[in-house]
């Protein structure tokens, strides 16, 4: 039968259609939103009734097996499939020439659950009536939906990854590569233990139809599927928690009501957190696809924010914490965990005592993601204070490279092979051209401990330069160059061989920062220290900022000054940048940039491999040619495929990512805030640092005598208040601040804020 029929302008001929085909009058026919499909909204004088139309004829079976389900449902929740004269209830109809797949359904009458007031009440009749679905649907089956394969089934997530690239924003991208990562090592291995089951798989917000409080109408079975149980719950848990203040809450009381109707496994439990999550990144991945093949549907991207806002919302709650609540809710058994005091015990029998502890209540860690940290017992942590996570805790990116590459081959630099040369082309491209030698070693200890031993065979020289309160790494050598282990009470005190230089220190010294040739004067003090050393000098190391000595930035031109005169006897310039590289500092990548100097060597550590253990000597052709002519250098594990692959990771996150941007745009915005601080609180003495490294300096405003005692209090309470910081310094009265680069602006204001309250309780 063929109609002159446009499905932009309803005609008089698709009510004729109506009418031959269904025996129905329309007095009104209105085009409704549809995700993929056409849907009109029919009214006669009695009755209103929903018209589905499709295109693709090749879903005939999946239609019909659809509407097998509704007729086995038969409920008032439901739609009622209408059948056309002739006696089916999926039929296909040419039109203007056209075959299309046609069906209608009886209008179901309440207000969605996105556009009403959202109580408790209504939560619990949504998880009670899906609930209900469920436990009809779990003896049902059809082989067209069983065999379906269908991208917003969470068994099929792998199409939704392959989406990623497709997301234009980086930090979204990011979580939910994050998300899916931790699906593959949570859930998926559970698969074959999860219950399976005919779901609706699509509950969503406008979906579920209500009156008053009530449940009255559960629509749209088109994403109908089989699959994991829970997935049922996970998706109608993710919609219920949209522009939720406090989402884990709203998701305990639709799992309690659920249960209460169709009790869960314990597996299922187990696994809800990250199912959760993972519907969010299928929402947010799928959609974003689609968007961009029909740009002119509007209601295909209606829940990509309220989805992407959640899963930063759901990414600060701890995972742990998120199923022992789960648990709790539905009287399961919480597994015990042990105690702190049994766990420090466990550590005394093995370790020795001065491998210290965090914290005056250590902390007991399970998990962490980008800026947050998890413990054992359910807390989460922003971390504001680990520098070795670069680019963040467990970043997908970094994760996968050691992934993939551990799959594949570890083994040294006696064998030619491709990353290693990759790794080092990208690292030696961001120095000047003078600096064109790695030596891959496996931490930033062994970096100066190489860089020394690099140095004298170069020289023919001993004498080390130090700077006061400096710290370069915990080998012997490393020991013996930081004034920070040997000026120690307890250390082995100052070697013959080491010449120590008073730190530049612009507040704290005898130059003050309103001194504007302060690094001049301290360059030509320590030229005199210099000039009464009767040895040639080796080296001269140096970090930009001194981190052990309470953040200390070196005194402006203090290096530009010094530098010459190292080189004028006999010695090279060393830059120690295991804590400020990598664009830590925010406005330049390397620390030396700051004081407009190139050293001769560059010392590398910490942030290369975002927590996998790497370091590595920079240098020029000199000294590596007069380093080659010595014995053999080899490290066994420098430079391994996998550190490659990791680091070169690294460097591709903080280019994607824009880090070092991102590090001096929150790092100034953090420092100004801490400035803020600073005028309410005399006891801050003072604020410095560059871009995400940052120092907060505590004094007794009476006499400038340091406090230690109120640093360590903040640093404990900032601790039980969420917030991880350390502390360093002589005195250990400066907090210092050196968080994961992904760090925000609003992490920062959280930040200040608890300074802010902890202080007005203190002081």
């Amino acid at each position: 039968m063929l109609y002159n029929y446009s499905f932009l302008n309803i005609s008089n001929l698709m009510k004729k259609l109506l009418s031959e085909q269904f025996g129905i009058s329309p007095k009104e026919i209105t085009k409704i939103n549809g995700y993929d499909n056409l849907n009109y909204l029919v009214k006669t004088d009695s009755s209103k009734y929903i018209l589905k139309t499709y295109e693709d004829l090749s879903l005939i079976d999946l239609i019909q097996a659809e509407t097998n389900a509704l007729l086995f449902l038969k409920n008032k929740l439901y739609p009622k499939p209408i059948p056309f004269l002739s006696g089916e209830n999926v039929k296909i109809i040419k039109i203007n020439g056209s075959l299309k797949i046609f069906r209608l359904l009886s209008f179901l009458e309440g207000k969605f659950l996105g556009e009403i007031n959202q109580t408790k009440e209504t939560i619990i009749s949504f998880g009670k009536s899906l609930a209900k679905l469920n436990k009809k649907l779990i003896d049902w089956g059809d082989i067209h939906i069983k065999s379906r394969e269908l991208e917003w089934d969470m068994r099929q997530y792998l199409v939704s990854k392959s989406y990623l690239n497709e997301i234009s924003s980086k930090k979204t991208r990011k979580i939910i590569h994050y998300y899916m990562n931790q699906y593959e090592s949570n859930v998926v291995p559970y698969f074959l233990e999860l219950r399976k089951s005919t779901i609706h798989n699509d509950a969503n917000n406008w979906n579920i139809l209500f009156k008053g409080n009530d449940v009255s109408g559960i629509i749209d079975f088109g994403d109908i599927s089989y699959s994991h149980l829970i997935n049922e719950l996970a998706i109608a848990i993710s919609y219920t928690c949209f522009n939720k203040e406090n989402p884990l809450e709203w998701a305990i009381t639709l799992l309690k009501s659920y249960n209460e109707i169709l009790p869960l496994k314990i597996k299922e439990v187990e696994v809800l957190y990250y199912t959760i999550a993972m519907r969010l990144c299928i929402s947010i991945s799928n959609s974003n696809h689609n968007q961009k093949l029909n740009p002119e549907n509007k209601y295909i991207s209606i829940s990509q924010k309220p989805a992407i806002d959640l899963l930063w919302k759901w990414i600060k709650i701890n995972p742990i914490k998120a199923e022992n609540k789960f648990k709790e809710a539905i009287g399961m058994k919480v597994e015990k965990i042990k105690s702190l005091k049994q766990m420090t015990s466990r550590r005394k029998n093995y370790f020795g005592k001065n491998l210290s502890l965090s914290y005056d209540k250590p902390i007991l860690m399970k998990k962490a993601a980008f800026q947050y940290m998890y413990d054992l017992y359910g807390n989460t942590y922003l971390d504001a204070y680990n520098n070795i996570p670069h680019v963040g805790h467990s970043h997908p990116i970094v994760v996968e490279a050691s992934q993939e590459q551990s799959a594949v081959l570890n083994t040294n630099t006696r064998y030619l092979y491709e990353s290693l040369e990759e790794y080092s082309e990208k690292l030696i491209s961001l120095f000047p051209k003078e600096l064109n030698k790695v030596f891959f070693v496996n931490s930033g200890s062994e970096a100066s401990d190489l860089a020394i031993r690099m140095a004298r065979y170069h020289t023919k020289n001993e004498s080390v330069v130090v700077i006061e309160n400096g710290y370069h790494g915990h080998t012997q050598t490393g020991m013996d160059i930081s004034d920070y282990k040997f000026n120690n009470k307890k250390g082995t005190g100052q070697k013959d061989y080491i010449l120590k230089l008073d730190i530049p220190d612009t507040f704290n010294g005898k130059f003050k920062s309103e001194d504007k040739d302060a690094g001049f004067k301290y360059a030509k003090d320590a030229l005199k220290i210099l000039n009464k050393n009767e040895d040639s000098i080796a080296a001269f190391i140096c970090e930009p900022i001194l981190s052990c000595a309470g953040q200390v930035p070196l005194a402006s031109n203090y290096l530009k000054n010094l530098y010459p005169s190292i080189r004028k006897k006999g010695g090279v310039c060393i830059s120690d940048e295991v804590q400020t590289g990598f664009g830590r500092l925010g406005k330049c990548f390397w620390g030396y940039e700051s004081q407009d100097v190139i050293p001769d060597i560059v010392v590398l550590g910490k942030p290369m491999g975002n927590g996998h253990p790497i370091g590595a000597v920079i240098t020029n052709s000199e000294i590596a040619n007069s380093f080659s002519k010595g014995v053999e250098f080899f490290s066994s594990f420098g430079g391994n495929p996998i550190s490659c692959k990791i680091g070169i990771s690294v460097l591709d996150v903080i280019k994607m990512e824009n880090l070092q941007k991102n590090s001096q745009e929150v790092g100034s915005f953090y420092i100004k805030q801490l400035f803020d601080l600073k005028e309410k609180y005399p006891s801050i003495s003072d604020i410095r640092g560059s871009g995400l490294f940052i120092g907060i300096e505590f004094s007794n405003p009476k006499n400038m005598t340091p406090d230690s005692k109120k640093a360590q209090l903040l640093k404990n309470e900032l601790k039980n208040n969420g917030i991880l910081v350390g502390t360093d310094g002589p005195y250990n009265n400066v907090i210092k601040s050196k968080p994961p680069l992904c760090f925000s602006k609003k992490n920062a204001k959280e930040v200040v804020e608890k300074i802010d309250m902890i202080l007005k309780k203190i002081n």
